[in-house]
C-alpha cells in the first residue's frame, strides 16, 4: 500500500508547536487531567490504583458502555474503540472497499477520507459542496455520480472545514438512496454535539440505517485530543469484526489510562460540549465583526456548526494568493492560518479555527498585521 504524503499534517508538523497562535486549529479547548477527574466523585483515586495493563482490544467494557451512550438504537458490543479517528478510519477503508469498487466521498475533507479509501483499490469520486451555497452538497449530483459498482459514501456533518450542516430531510434522503442501492455510508461525526443551534443537530446515521457507520472521537467537540480515543459505531457487527482483526496489526488496543479518562468524559458529554459551544459562540460573535471590518479582504459566511471556518480570501493582485497570504502572516504575526490548497487545488480559502480561548489575541495580532501590510 502507497499514501501521498498527508499535506494537512506535514504542514501542522512543521508550523503546529512554534506558531505563538494557532488560529486554524481544528479542535476545541482542552481540559486538564485535574479538570476532567474532578467531574465524577473518586475518580483521582481510582485512576491512581489503575492497573497499566493490557486493555481489551475492542475497547474497555466502560468506556464502550459510555460510547453507546451516544447513539439511541446501539449497544456497547456494536462499537469499537480506536487510537483516534484516523485509526479508525483507516481499519474501516480497508475491510469496506475492495479493488474494483466505487466511493464517492464529500469534498473538500479530510484528506484520509478519500486517500486511504483509494489504497484499498476503490475509485473515488468527489461530492463537492458549491462555495456559491455555503457548500451544500446537492442530492442530485450524488445520484449522478452513483456507479453499479458504488459500495461506499462517505459524507462529513457538522463539515470539516466549512461548518455546513444539512437538515434532517436531506438525511433521510440521502439514507433512502443508500438503502434502495445497498451502498454502505460512512458518516464522519466527530463534530457532532457542537452545532451552535443545538435542537439543529442531526442523528447519528448509523442510528437512521443499519447501511451506516458513525465515526466519532474525543479530540474535535471535547477538546481531548491527547487521550488518542475514537471509535466505529454500526448495527454491522461483522463489519465491525472485520475491523477488530485488522486492528490486531495496528495498536491492538488502547492506553488503560486513556480509556479510564475518556469514559469519565463520555459519561460527562454534554457538559464538555456545552462549555465549549459557548466558547465557540462568543468567538463567532468577533469574527463576525472582524470580517465586517475586513470585507475587502475576505469573503465570509458564519457557519452553522462546528469551530471552523472556511472564508474565501481575496488577494488585492493578481501575483497574490491564499499560500503566500498565510505564510506573510505568519512571518508577521506569529498568527497560524491553514491555506484552503492543502485541501486541493483552487480552494482560494483558509481554515480559521474559533474553538479554543485565546482567540481574541490571535485576532488582534492577525488584524495588526493586516493593518501594517500583511
Amino acid at each position: 500500500m502507497k499514501l501521498p504524503p498527508f499535506a494537512l499534517e506535514r504542514y501542522f508538523e512543521e508550523h503546529e508547536f512554534s506558531a505563538p497562535y494557532m488560529m486554524c486549529a481544528s479542535d476545541c479547548e482542552t481540559l486538564s487531567v485535574a479538570e476532567l477527574l474532578a467531574m465524577e466523585p473518586n475518580a483521582e483515586a481510582a485512576l491512581q490504583e489503575l492497573p497499566l495493563h493490557y486493555t481489551e482490544a475492542r475497547g474497555g467494557a466502560a468506556l464502550r458502555e459510555a460510547v453507546a451512550a451516544l447513539y439511541t438504537t446501539l449497544s456497547p458490543d456494536q462499537t469499537l474503540v480506536h487510537s483516534g479517528a484516523g485509526e479508525a478510519i483507516f481499519t474501516f477503508m480497508q475491510v469496506a472497499l475492495a479493488v474494483g469498487d466505487h466511493a464517492v466521498v464529500h469534498a473538500p475533507g479530510y484528506q484520509s477520507l478519500a486517500e486511504v479509501a483509494r489504497a484499498a483499490g476503490a475509485e473515488v469520486s468527489s461530492w463537492r459542496g458549491d462555495p456559491e451555497r455555503d457548500f451544500a452538497l446537492d442530492l442530485g449530483e450524488l445520484e449522478r455520480l452513483l456507479r453499479p459498482n458504488t459500495k461506499l459514501i462517505v459524507v462529513n456533518f457538522p463539515h470539516n472545514p466549512t461548518g455546513y450542516l444539512p437538515d434532517a430531510a436531506f438525511v433521510g434522503e440521502l439514507v433512502r438512496m443508500a438503502e434502495a442501492r445497498a451502498i454502505r455510508i460512512f458518516s464522519d461525526e466527530v463534530y457532532r454535539g457542537l452545532e451552535h443551534d443545538p435542537t439543529s443537530r442531526l442523528p447519528a446515521l448509523a442510528d437512521l440505517t443499519p447501511f451506516a457507520t458513525s465515526l466519532g472521537v474525543l479530540s474535535k467537540s471535547y477538546g481531548l485530543a491527547g487521550l488518542r480515543i475514537g471509535w466505529l459505531a454500526s448495527h454491522d457487527r461483522e463489519l465491525l469484526d472485520r475491523a477488530s482483526a485488522l486492528k490486531d496489526y495496528l495498536t491492538i488496543c488502547n492506553s488503560a489510562p486513556s480509556e479510564f479518562l475518556a469514559a469519565v468524559a463520555l459519561r460527562h458529554h454534554e457538559r464538555i460540549a456545552q462549555r465549549n459551544r459557548a466558547l465557540v459562540l462568543r468567538n463567532l460573535d468577533l469574527l463576525d465583526a472582524f470580517f465586517a471590518r475586513q470585507g475587502d479582504r475576505f469573503r465570509w459566511r458564519r457557519p452553522n456548526a462546528g469551530p471552523i471556518a472556511f472564508p474565501r480570501y481575496q488577494p488585492r493582485d493578481g501575483a497574490d494568493n491564499v499560500d503566500t497570504f498565510c505564510s506573510r502572516v505568519l512571518a508577521s504575526s506569529g498568527v497560524l492560518l491553514l491555506p484552503g490548497t492543502l485541501y486541493g487545488e483552487g480552494h482560494q480559502h483558509v481554515r480559521v479555527g474559533f474553538g479554543r480561548a485565546n482567540l481574541p489575541a490571535a485576532l488582534g495580532q492577525l488584524e495588526a498585521a493586516l493593518a501594517a501590510g500583511a
